[in-house]
């Protein structure tokens, strides 16, 4: 069998790598923009960029197609954040359609839905509309009509979506770190009994999975016969309350209006690098209900979701790293000058 993923590189696909790795019979093209220095069993390499590079000789020959390429910063850019995640996610399709691969397996995400439940589950029918102060939930919503389209005028290909919560694992400390946090994030200080509070603010539950679990889910989906939506999460939803225990911390009486204000200020001052429709997003989204998952995919999380994040923390606290571009540690430079040189989010590094 033979499987192309598009963005290999980064959180996610090198678990997928890993997981596909572990199929005797599986050999993989890993696609990433910028090659890595990664040796894995049964994997080949290839530089494209799905905003313009050919992608059709690629996929020719493929039994699948594992689309996982998108960006998350530079997040004052939106030209360019759109550019990859709308147009080159229908360039992806188109590609596949083209080269008349059997099977596309795409990464969406929980940020697709519609604002939701906090207090019950919702299952994969829940509407994919979006949040829409979110750019990346207004691009993953977008992709999601797109996609629609291509099932209804390619029915003889197999789609996959996978939807998951928040996906986490060490060797991804130092990349979520560069997205999310920016270069001035104190790495020493980020474990459980130095954090002083979490915020305790209503609707702040959301809900975490390993990294390597999901890569489980992606490998579940190559190699069986599955389609359709999958909702993709770990146990136990974390609110406030979990989050305080597990970082030993205290929780402290935070408004979402006050939340979402602090972020902005601090990303409209190049503080960090993430605007304030994270919040938004994290607010709105609906808890997600796994069930079709564990019954059709044959899907069981081997991690829960607190040693997820403390997994990620203690990574941070370590500048923990793997050898590809997106997940270096080195790739902020020396004391982070390279990642403060891009206007922290200001364009891509």
């Amino acid at each position: 069998m033979r499987v192309v993923v598009v963005g290999a590189t980064g959180n996610v696909g090198t678990s997928v790598l890993e997981a596909l790795a572990g199929e005797p019979d599986v050999s993989v093209l890993g696609i990433a923009r910028r090659l890595p220095e990664l040796d894995l069993p049964h994997v080949e390499w290839a530089q494209a960029d799905i905003t313009s590079s050919d992608l059709v000789s690629h996929f020719r020959g493929a039994d699948c197609v594992v689309h996982l390429a998108w960006l998350i910063q530079p997040s004052r850019d939106q030209e360019t954040l759109r550019a990859t995640n709308v147009h080159g996610s229908t360039r992806v399709f188109e590609a596949v359609a083209e080269a008349g691969v059997p099977a596309l397996v795409y990464a969406s995400s929980v940020g697709a839905y519609s604002p939701g439940p906090k207090n019950r589950f919702v299952d994969e029918s829940w509407p994919t509309e979006g949040i829409r102060r979110s750019f990346y939930s207004r691009h993953k919503a977008e992709v999601e009509r797109i996609l629609d389209a291509f099932e209804r005028d390619r029915p003889e290909t197999r789609v996959v979506r996978l939807r998951p919560g928040l996906i986490f694992k060490r060797e991804a400390a130092s990349g979520i770190r560069r997205l999310f946090a920016g270069p001035l994030l104190p790495s020493p200080l980020v474990r459980p009994g130095l954090v002083p509070f979490v915020p305790d603010t209503p609707r702040l539950r959301f809900q975490a999975v390993h990294s390597r679990d999901v890569g489980d889910a992606y490998r579940l989906a190559v190699v069986g016969d599955a389609r359709g939506a999958f909702n993709v999460a770990a146990e136990p939803v974390l609110d406030p309350a979990e989050l305080a225990r597990l970082l030993g911390a205290r929780k402290v009486r935070v408004p979402g209006g006050l939340l979402r204000g602090l972020a902005g200020a601090t990303w409209r001052l190049h503080l960090q690098p993430t605007p304030p429709g994270w919040v938004d997003l994290a607010l709105g989204v609906p808890l997600l209900d796994t069930g079709r998952a564990r019954s059709e995919l044959g899907w069981e999380p081997r991690y829960r979701a607190g040693e997820a994040l403390l997994e990620l923390l203690d990574g941070m606290r370590d500048r923990a790293g793997a050898p590809t571009p997106p997940l270096d540690p080195g790739s902020g430079g020396p004391a982070r000058a390279k990642e403060l040189a891009t206007g922290v989010g200001a364009r891509d590094a």
